[in-house]
C-alpha cells in the first residue's frame, strides 16, 4: 500500500508496522537461530500483535467514526487499512501456527514434548488431577452463558477457555461457559515429572480442559469440549481537562483512573481457536458484542507472549550463546565515575556494556560529601529499579533529588506511580509531564561542589533508565562534563521544573520548539554541499519514520545528489530506490537476538562531521508533540566508537533486511566466498578487541 501525494510517495504506516512484525517472524521461522529463542521471537511477535491492534488498529476504529484527526499523507484512509490489516493478520496467523508446529516437531526430537491433556499416561493423568486439584482449581470462576442478559466482559490481557457442556447426542441441549485462564497467580506452563529421560510439558490451558468434568459436575453432563479465545481492547485514554472542577485532579490522580478505564476499551481484535465449531462462535459473537471487529482465527492456544517465561529446558545449543558485559577499562580503574569524566567523555553501549556504570555513579553521587543535587527524567522504570534505589539512597543522604516521571509511558503508567510514590515519601521532588505532551528525553544532571564552585556532570541516554531493558535493547549513554552539553542540559532542567521560559540552544537539538528546523538545517546543508560538487551523505538510524515532512526533505536531498543510508529497525513511510525520487536512499532494518534501539544521526558537513544522539525518533509525535532532545558526539574517540559500530550494522548481510520499493522483506543472499557480517555480534567483537580490560 504505497500512495502519491505531489509526486512524493508513501507506505502506510500501519501496513509497514505489520511487515516489520513480519521480519520478528522470519527470526522465528528461521532455523539457523536456537530452537528455544525461536520460541521467544513467536511470543515477542505476539506481544506486538496485541500493543497493534491495542493501540493503532484502536485508533484506525475510532477513525472510522469520524473521530480521529486529519491524515497523515502516511495513511490511508481508515477502512482501507483495516482491510489490508485483516488479510495481512490472517496470512501471519497461518505462518505463526506453522512455524510453532514445526518447532514442536523439533523439540520432540531433542527430547522435550509439548503435549496436551489427551496424550498423558496413567501416572500423568494422577500427576496433572493432583496439581488441578491443589492449585488451579480455588483460582477458577466460570461464567454461564446462555442465558446471560448482560455481556460478560472479557479482560484485555487474559486468555479464556469457551467450554461447550453436553451429553453425547444432544447438543441441542448444551451448555455455554466461559473460563479465565488464571496466569497472574500461576505458571503458563506446567512440567511434569520425567519419564525416561524425556522432558513433558503442559499448558495450563490442557490442566483445566483435563479436569472440566469436576469444574462443572453440578451439571449431568458427559461430553466437554473447550477452545481457547483472547479479546483486545482499545488500550488508549484521553485525559480530559476538568478546569471547572472546585477540586480538581492531579495528572497523577487522571492517570491511576484512566489506566481503569482501559479495562472497559472498545473490542478491537477476537483471536480465537480455528477448531471452534462456527455455532459457538456465533453465540460468542452475540454474547461478547463483537459486531465490527476484526475476527482472526488462530490455533489451539493464544498469548504466545507467555513463551518469554517458557521453562528453561533444552541444551545450551538451544539457546543463544551467553555474551558477558564488556567490562569498560578506564571506568573499572579509576577511583570514581566523576575523576574520570573530568577528564574525558565515556560512552557506553548497551547492552554489550554494562548499565551498571550509571548505576555506579547514581550510588556514587548518593553519598559523595560533593554532591548537592541530582536532577533525571524518568520515562519507562523498570519495576524493580536500582536507578530510583540510588535515588531515594541520595535523598536520605541530603541530596536534593529532582526527577520528572513520565506517567504517561503506555503500558508501563502501574510501575511509574509506583516509584512516583516510593520517590515522594522519602522526599525527592517529583514533577510530571503534561497532558498531550510526553517528556520522552533521557537525561540527568549532577551538581557538586568543587573548590568553591559548582560543576556539572551529565548522563545523556538514547534508551529508558531501566536496567532490565537495557540488556536486550542497543543503546547509547554518553557521560560528560563538556560545558557545552551541562549548560544546554541545565536550561532543558528548567524548562521541566520550573516556569517554562524561552532557552536558546546552540547545542542540543530541543524539540517540540527547535528540533525540525535544526535537523532540516543540517539536511539542507548537505543539499547545498551535493549541488556545489562536494561530497554529501546523511547516515541516520532510528525506530521508525514516518514523518511527512522529514520524508520530503530526504527525498529533496536524494534528488539533489545527497548520498543516504537508513537503518530503521519498525515502521518506513520512506519508499527507497525509486528512479528520480529516492535513488540515493538506503533502507537497513536489522532484527536480530537484541532490539536495535539506537537513534544515531550523521551529517558529512563537508568533511568536519557532525553527530547526533536521541532518544527521537523521526516520527510526527517525537517532533512536535513530546520533550526530546538530540545531542552532539564532541569527543573522537566516542565519535570513532559510534561510528565504527553504525558501519558494521551497515555492512549486516546476515541479519540485516534491504528494504526496498517491494517492501518484501528478503533476507541477504551471499555465496561461499563473502565474509558474513552479523552485526550484533562484531560489534561485540569490536568493543572487546578495543575497550576491554586487558
Amino acid at each position: 500500500m504505497i500512495k502519491e501525494h505531489n509526486g512524493y510517495l508513501y507506505k502506510d504506516r500501519e501496513i509497514s508496522w505489520m511487515l516489520f512484525n513480519e521480519r520478528v517472524l522470519q527470526e522465528a521461522e528461521n532455523k539457523t537461530t536456537p530452537l528455544l529463542e525461536r520460541l521467544k521471537f513467536l511470543a515477542i511477535f505476539s506481544s506486538n500483535n496485541d500493543e497493534f491492534f491495542k493501540v493503532r488498529v484502536a485508533a484506525l476504529r475510532r477513525g472510522q467514526k469520524g473521530t480521529r484527526k486529519s491524515q497523515s499523507e502516511t495513511q490511508f484512509p481508515p477502512d482501507v487499512t483495516l482491510s489490508e490489516i485483516q488479510r495481512l493478520a490472517v496470512i501471519q496467523q497461518d505462518r505463526f501456527n506453522k512455524v510453532y508446529n514445526q518447532i514442536l516437531n523439533e523439540l520432540a526430537e531433542n527430547q522435550i514434548y509439548i503435549i496436551n491433556e489427551q496424550g498423558l499416561s496413567a501416572q500423568q493423568h494422577q500427576n496433572v488431577r493432583s496439581y488441578f486439584k491443589s492449585d488451579v482449581l480455588p483460582h477458577l470462576f466460570p461464567v454461564l452463558l446462555d442465558d446471560l442478559k448482560h455481556s460478560p466482559h472479557l479482560r484485555d490481557r487474559s486468555i479464556y477457555l469457551a467450554v461447550r457442556m453436553s451429553k453425547q447426542g444432544e447438543l441441542s441441549q448444551a451448555k455455554h461457559a466461559l473460563i479465565e485462564i488464571p496466569i497472574d497467580p500461576l505458571k503458563r506452563f506446567y512440567i511434569l515429572p520425567k519419564e525416561d529421560n524425556k522432558t513433558y510439558i503442559l499448558f495450563l490451558d490442557d490442566v483445566i480442559r483435563h479436569s472440566l468434568k469436576d469444574i462443572f459436575r453440578i451439571f449431568d453432563y458427559d461430553t466437554f469440549e473447550a477452545y481457547t479465545i483472547k479479546l483486545t481492547r482499545d488500550a488508549d485514554f484521553v485525559l480530559e481537562n476538568e478546569d471547572n472542577d472546585v477540586f480538581k485532579e492531579t495528572l497523577l490522580d487522571k492517570i491511576q483512573k484512566s489506566i481503569k478505564q482501559r479495562s472497559k476499551g472498545v473490542p478491537t481484535r477476537f483471536v480465537y481457536d480455528n477448531a471452534l465449531p462456527k455455532t459457538m462462535l456465533d453465540l460468542l459473537i452475540q454474547k461478547l458484542q463483537l459486531k465490527n471487529v476484526n475476527l482472526i482465527p488462530g490455533g489451539r492456544y493464544h498469548n504466545f507472549k507467555d513463551f518469554m517465561d517458557f521453562p528453561k529446558v533444552g541444551q545450551s545449543t538451544d539457546y543463544y550463546p551467553p555474551l558477558p558485559a564488556i567490562a569498560i577499562a578506564e571506568l573499572d580503574q579509576t577511583n570514581t565515575v566523576f575523576d574520570l569524566v573530568v577528564k574525558q567523555d565515556v560512552v557506553v553501549h548497551h547492552p554489550y556494556q554494562s548499565f551498571d556504570y550509571l548505576i555506579r555513579m547514581l550510588r556514587e553521587a548518593a553519598i559523595d560529601p560533593k554532591v548537592v543535587a541530582i536532577q533525571i527524567t524518568l520515562y519507562r522504570v523498570a519495576k524493580h529499579s536500582n536507578v530510583v534505589n540510588a535515588l531515594i539512597n541520595a535523598v536520605k543522604n541530603g541530596k536534593k533529588v529532582t526527577v520528572l516521571m513520565e506517567l504517561q509511558a503506555r503500558f508501563d503508567e502501574e510501575h511509574n506511580i509506583y516509584w512516583t510514590n516510593q520517590l515522594q515519601e522519602a522526599g525527592a521532588r517529583v514533577h510530571f509531564g503534561k497532558p498531550g505532551q510526553k517528556v520522552h528525553t533521557k537525561l540527568c544532571l549532577i551538581t557538586r561542589e568543587e573548590e568553591g564552585k559548582l560543576k556539572q556532570y551529565a548522563h545523556l541516554s538514547t534508551g529508558n533508565y531501566n536496567g532490565v531493558t537495557s540488556r536486550v535493547y542497543c543503546d547509547h549513554g554518553l557521560f560528560t562534563c563538556d560545558k557545552r552539553i551541562t549548560e544546554e542540559v541545565e536550561k532543558m532542567m528548567e524548562l521541566l521544573f520550573q516556569s517554562p521560559r524561552k532557552h536558546k540552544f546552540n547545542h542540543l537539538l530541543v524539540a517540540p520548539e527547535f528540533m525540525v528546523k535544526q535537523f532540516y538545517a543540517l539536511i539542507d546543508a548537505e543539499i547545498a554541499y551535493a549541488k556545489a560538487g562536494k561530497p554529501a551523505y546523511i547516515i541516520a538510524k532510528m525506530n521508525s519514520l514516518m514523518d511527512d515532512g522529514m520524508i520530503k526533505k530526504l527525498y529533496d536531498a536524494s534528488k539533489a545528489g545527497v548520498r543516504i543510508q537508513l537503518i530503521v529497525r519498525g515502521i518506513c513511510s520512506l519508499v527507497p530506490g525509486v528512479k528520480g525520487l529516492s535513488e540515493n536512499i538506503t533502507v537497513t532494518s536489522i532484527i536480530d537476538r537484541f532490539l536495535e534501539h539506537a537513534r544515531v544521526y550523521i551529517f558529512a558537513n563537508n568533511g568536519n562531521e557532525k553527530m547526533y544522539l536521541s532518544s527521537a525518533d523521526w516520527m510526527t509525535r517525537n517532533l512536535y508533540r513530546r520533550i526530546e532532545c538530540a545531542f552532539p558526539i564532541y569527543d573522537e574517540a566516542c565519535k570513532s566508537q559510534i561510528k565504527a559500530i553504525i558501519d558494521i550494522q551497515l555492512r549486516d548481510n546476515v541479519k540485516a533486511r534491504r528494504i526496498d520499493i517491494d517492501f518484501d522483506n528478503k533476507l541477504p543472499v551471499t555465496d561461499g566466498n563473502t565474509e558474513l557480517v552479523r552485526a550484533q555480534y562484531a560489534t561485540y567483537q569490536y568493543l572487546q578487541q578495543t575497550l576491554s580490560v586487558q
